[in-house]
């Protein structure tokens, strides 16, 4: 059976350029002039995709929009906007469309929009909806508006805690879109040495600076047709956001001593755990680059925000150990017990740390409270402020103090793998501290 595609254009010449495209493809076209026309065709049959023009004799194409997401939000629509009218387009994403054109429209750029825009991507929208695993009212709102912007094309800004989730996130986004059988390409910003940024995006040719000894693909290029995952986007310096900007509006990339550009078809999902609105305040951000990523936003909430989901969640992290280990490893209610009642700073990366952990320390295959390691008294004055009656635990100060230093030494470098440079890096010390500190506290082997 045919697709079927609504035109929506009071140009003539447009509308029949867009038609004869669409029946190249086999896909048959019905062409109005008007938003009222529009109205009316929607309502008496079905259409797989509504293409309109932003500007028509009765209204806007935003209207349109509207109506659609209201009455029809399966349906995808796509917006044609004049040249430079990117605030339009960036609205008209906002409000649920799907993608848009810019005038002139390029058919290459039209015929890629449409194909993607008609995937039937009903299995992996199955499959994808188990990424992000729990059962409570919050993590629910999250994968119900996954479900609701995937099939979307605008890009998507992730924000949360360290450790809630972005990247399994940003995988099930992109699981559910129409490029769910494309490449899905993480990168974290902030391991990308400053000087190295431009190459490893772009990519470069032979020969275009010392050490260039082959042609590379870039980022972009390799995430070609598919999604690109930039996390932690806030430590990008401002000279590669002006880069990543121009990238993001021309739709192309220029590799490193390359003349000329390479058109790209990329999906951007970008994170942080950063407030990116003060970064764009304090002039770390740009603006116009932050507007242009935060088109649709989806927050995670923090694992103490979601405890009626910490069972479900340590249930499947042992079953991933015991299936990785070959092993039969079980946690005693206690231990789930001061699971539940602790803050998890790291949230669920820290939870993932504590019980593989716990599943090396363990005796006869069984989790106890013991092997989980948590510093119980910092643990419970976060969770309960006024509670004292753990005050008996702690000998002096200075133990205490060296306790929460350890542990927060410990969940850094489980992190980083034990990579001691990347751990000082991130705790904002330099390498010698994090030295003397570790040999101080007698968590050195050196």
């Amino acid at each position: 059976m045919n697709k079927t595609v609504l035109v929506i254009d009071d140009e003539q010449d447009l509308r029949e350029l867009l038609c004869l495209t669409l029946s190249r493809m086999d896909i048959a076209a019905t062409a109005v002039e008007t938003i009222a026309e529009a109205k009316s065709q929607l309502a008496e049959r079905r259409f797989d995709l509504c293409l309109t023009d932003m500007r028509l004799p009765d209204g806007n194409g935003l209207d349109l929009v509207s109506h659609v997401q209201q009455q029809q939000p399966q349906m995808p629509i796509a917006v044609i906007t004049a040249y430079g009218s990117m605030e339009l387009a960036v609205e008209a994403l906002k409000l649920g469309a799907f993608d848009f054109l810019s005038k002139p429209i390029e058919l290459p750029r039209l015929r890629q929009l449409v194909s993607h825009a008609l995937v039937d991507n009903r299995q992996e929208v199955a499959a994808a909806d188990h990424l992000l695993l729990g059962n409570s009212d919050l993590i629910n709102q999250v994968r119900s508006q996954i479900t609701k912007v995937a099939r979307s094309q605008a890009p998507m800004f992730i924000s949360g805690e360290s450790g809630t989730g972005k990247e399994l996130t940003a995988r099930s986004i992109h699981q559910q879109s129409a490029r769910a059988t494309q490449p899905f390409i993480p990168v974290n910003c902030g391991a990308v040495p400053t000087e190295l940024m431009e190459s490893e995006f772009f990519g470069h040719k032979k020969g275009s600076f010392s050490g260039a000894i082959d042609d590379k693909l870039g980022l972009f290029q390799a995430a070609d047709g598919g999604t690109l995952f930039l996390d932690e986007v806030a430590d990008l310096p401002l000279s590669m956001q002006v880069k990543l900007l121009r990238t993001i509006q021309e739709k192309s990339v220029r590799p490193v001593g390359a003349e000329q550009e390479t058109a790209i078809d990329v999906r951007l999902i970008s994170a942080t755990h950063k407030d990116l609105n003060k970064a764009v305040e304090m002039g770390q951000f740009r603006s116009d680059l932050f507007y242009r990523l935060n088109v649709i936003d989806i927050h995670l909430p923090s694992l103490r925000e979601r405890t009626d989901d910490i069972p479900i969640l340590t249930a499947h992290i042992l079953d991933h150990i015991n299936t990785q280990r070959n092993l039969n490893i079980q946690i005693d209610s206690s231990a789930e017990e001061k699971l539940l009642s602790y803050n998890f700073p790291g949230n669920v990366r820290e939870l993932e740390n504590i019980l593989e952990r716990a599943s090396t320390l363990c005796e006869s295959g069984l989790i106890v409270t013991q092997d989980l390691k948590l510093n119980h008294a910092a643990a419970a004055s976060l969770a309960k402020p006024n509670n004292a009656s753990r005050n008996h635990d702690i000998d002096s100060l200075d133990e205490h103090l060296d306790e929460i230093e350890k542990d927060i030494l410990m969940d850094t470098l489980e992190k980083t793998r034990w990579n001691k440079t990347e751990a000082a890096k991130s705790l904002g010390i330099s390498f010698r501290s994090m030295r003397y500190r570790l040999k101080k506290l007698g968590l050195s082997d050196d």
